[in-house]
């Protein structure tokens, strides 16, 4: 479900990316829950040009992390795509939900598009690592 109304961003990059090889930025994601609507958290979004150059990471408040194919991401934000234990798709024309799946339950949390999308424009943006 995409209740109304969206949330700002917070929106912490900076600089050029260029020769840069890791990208972090910060959004908000709303968690959603069969309760009443609770305020946005902040969610690092990070990228490692050299590590793990195919793989987005997400983190949470308190240190949960989830990382996925930076492709799962991009694909979600026009359609459905899922991929092992998570699933990425477009809610209506402003915001997209990403579906984590665990073991101890799912989390389902609501981004801005253009949060997403400005973040895996910097990751496309970065260095691609020399191989010598």
């Amino acid at each position: 479900m995409c209740p109304a109304g969206g949330h700002p961003e917070e929106d912490q990059e900076g600089g050029d990316p260029r020769g840069e090889t890791r990208v972090e930025i910060r959004a908000k994601g709303l968690i959603m829950n069969d309760g009443p609507l609770a305020p946005p958290v902040p969610v690092a979004l990070r990228y490692d040009a050299v590590d793990a150059p195919s793989t987005v990471r997400f983190v949470f408040p308190g240190g949960t992390s989830w990382a996925f194919p930076r492709t799962l991401l991009e694909a979600g934000l026009t359609s459905p795509a899922r991929r092992g234990d998570v699933e990425v798709w477009p809610c209506g024309r402003v915001q997209t939900v990403v579906e984590f799946h665990s073991r101890d339950g799912t989390a389902v949390v609501q981004f801005d598009s253009s949060a997403l999308l400005r973040f895996l424009r910097r990751t496309y943006a970065t260095a691609t690592p020399v191989v010598r």
